[in-house]
């Protein structure tokens, strides 16, 4: 799939990690009794450009790959997925990282990363990033980690930069302590790029390392006071927060029989671009994300368990209960 300078400019660009997810396909069981795994296209932002891909978005993700078959598969199964693979570099002193999982429903759901010495999409450089698709694309999303290490810390400002606070401009603050040297360098390096972005999303705990804060109000009136328009606050099974600085929401859970809970985030953020791009209130957006993340956290997988539109509104208007403010369902 190419994606040549005479077509429309992209509905969702995203950067950072790519990799190959290795689930197990017995739950219950540790990896050390695991009998079959199952292989698939995993990363954060990867999976919310299939999450867009899914509601039939133009997406990309500017990211890296080893030269090696990991690296081809994550390519030929963006392709597949409907994601533009034109953004992927080839980093051959590098690896293409693989993450395992156990699965032990309903809320232990432990990872494991492998991407040392670095794995690929840490080392984007600046001259990785491409320009004319940052500064068009509709909505621009960046996770935390790529702020964790050099040479991608820079580029990620390089894109920002470019972006010059364009709407939409998204963080998912996604702090994952393993990525960072520490807890102190996690809060400098992601409030830095706070008056660069225009929506933030995270849970409790990600909002205290990027604004010290964990109470829901205060987190969001802190992402506000640092310069985002929009502030998402995750609050797991007590619903979500989102403020403006006109406006307040609070969403309930969707409630499902939680199988893997890993991809629900991904699923979420997905949802929120896909509401921003449909003109969507926000009432209607943070309900269809968080029912997004419910649909994605009963199923297996991350990046082939995204919803569809008509799957994600059906499950919406079977809970419209849930939000009975809201009309256009």
């Amino acid at each position: 799939m190419t994606a040549p300078s005479s077509t429309p400019p992209l509905d969702v660009l995203t950067i950072g990690r790519c990799g190959i997810d290795i689930y197990p396909l017995q739950v219950g069981v540790g990896l050390e009794d695991v009998e079959s795994f199952g292989k698939f296209l995993g990363g954060s932002p990867t999976n919310v450009a299939v999450a867009a891909a899914r509601y039939r978005h133009r997406s990309a993700v500017i990211t890296g790959v080893g030269d090696d078959p990991f690296g081809r598969f994550v390519c030929s199964e963006m392709r597949r997925l409907g994601v533009y693979d034109d953004y992927v570099v080839t980093k051959p002193d590098f690896n293409t990282p693989v993450t395992f999982c156990e699965i032990f429903p309903p809320d232990n759901f432990p990872l494991y990363f492998y991407r040392e010495p670095s794995a690929p999409d840490l080392e984007l450089t600046d001259n990785d990033i491409p320009g004319d698709a940052v500064r068009d694309a509709a909505i621009f999303w960046i996770s935390a980690t790529g702020l964790s290490k050099e040479p991608s810390r820079s580029a990620h400002h390089a894109a920002l930069d470019l972006r010059e606070r364009k709407q939409h401009t998204i963080i998912d603050l996604d702090y994952r302590a393993m990525f960072w040297k520490d807890e102190a360098t996690a809060h400098r390096e992601v409030s830095a790029v706070l008056s660069k972005v225009t929506v933030a999303i995270g849970n409790r705990e990600e909002c205290r390392v990027a604004v010290g804060e964990t109470e829901p109000d205060k987190a969001a009136d802190a992402l506000l006071e640092a310069g985002v328009e929009l502030a998402i606050v995750k609050q797991g099974l007590e619903g979500t927060l989102a403020k403006t600085r006109d406006e307040r929401v609070e969403i309930p859970v969707t409630p499902v029989v939680t199988k893997n809970g890993l991809g629900a985030g991904d699923a979420f953020g997905g949802a929120v671009c896909h509401g921003l791009l449909s003109g969507w209130s926000l009432e209607k957006t943070i309900f269809a994300a968080s029912t997004a993340g419910a649909i994605v956290s009963s199923r297996l997988e991350c990046s082939t368990a995204m919803p569809t539109e008509p799957e994600l509104l059906t499950l919406m208007r079977t809970h419209r209960e849930l939000v009975p403010t809201l009309q256009d369902l």
